[in-house]
């Protein structure tokens, strides 16, 4: 693996040099975008506006639309702008991980310490597994600022960026049902339901990307001049009369199975 990010952090007066690696691939197929006529594949092109001409990517810089003027920004003015936050991990505190609403959770990333920083790695990750909390920080990576989460997990510290809560839009524009009544026996049969689905013990492995190995059967079959069928499939809309119906079937399905 290759890192992304380098530097340390920081707990306290605790410093901790460390790693950061993406702890997660793509399962999904590699797709191209080919001419249709002759399967030749499709390039893009960086191309100035005012010339028309192609720009080589050593050319290419950041700039910022200021008053109509554009300001070229460099790697070192990124830099400049938070110069601790580019190479620390500043911990601001420690909460409960039920505290986090899964709203607020986007990308893992696994941690490694550097030379010297076995020792401090491996007391954070003890100490927040005795107190059963996770460490609040932020750092900047890629000339954005990100707020994250130091989880453990085995003998491993892991950081999960989280959102901002300004990233998360409010609720207030979805057509929300308002005064709906909920009778008695439809939520008791609703929570029967739940029950049933809920297993003894739950093991997330079990779910697996099906729909990537489906389609590679398609295109195997397409590879051999196959003609591949195309399936009919259409959503049923069922009466509002109909829910506790639906329920009561529900749970006699899942009997039967």
């Amino acid at each position: 693996m290759r890192a992304i990010w380098t530097g340390a952090i920081g707990f306290g007066l605790v410093n901790i040099p460390i790693k950061i690696y993406s702890a997660i691939e793509n399962s999904d197929l590699e797709l191209h975008l080919l001419d249709k006529k002759n399967h030749a594949g499709i390039k893009y092109q960086r191309i100035n506006e005012s010339t028309g001409k192609e720009v080589a990517w050593e050319n290419i810089v950041k700039g910022y639309n200021y008053e109509g003027n554009f300001v070229e920004l460099t790697e070192e003015d990124f830099d400049a702008a938070s110069p601790e936050k580019s190479k620390i991990i500043d911990i601001n505190e420690f909460v409960s991980e039920t505290a986090i609403d899964a709203m607020y959770i986007d990308t893992p990333y696994y941690i490694e310490p550097q030379k010297n920083g076995e020792k401090p790695y491996a007391l954070l990750q003890k100490a927040l597994t005795e107190t059963k909390k996770v460490a609040l920080g932020s750092f900047v990576m890629r000339t954005k600022e990100n707020f994250c989460m130091l989880k453990p997990i085995d003998n491993s510290l892991v950081l999960i960026k989280l959102r901002f809560p300004q990233e998360i839009r409010d609720t207030k524009d979805l057509k929300l049902p308002a005064k709906t009544t909920i009778k008695a026996d439809e939520l008791k049969m609703a929570k029967a339901l739940i029950e049933q689905l809920s297993p003894k013990k739950f093991t997330i492995e079990k779910y697996k990307d099906t729909y990537s190995a489906a389609l590679m059967k398609i295109i195997e079959k397409k590879a051999k001049g196959q003609t591949v069928k195309q399936p009919k499939f259409k959503l049923a809309k069922a009466p509002k009369s109909d829910l506790m119906e639906q329920l009561k079937m529900s749970l006699k399905n899942k009997k039967a199975s």
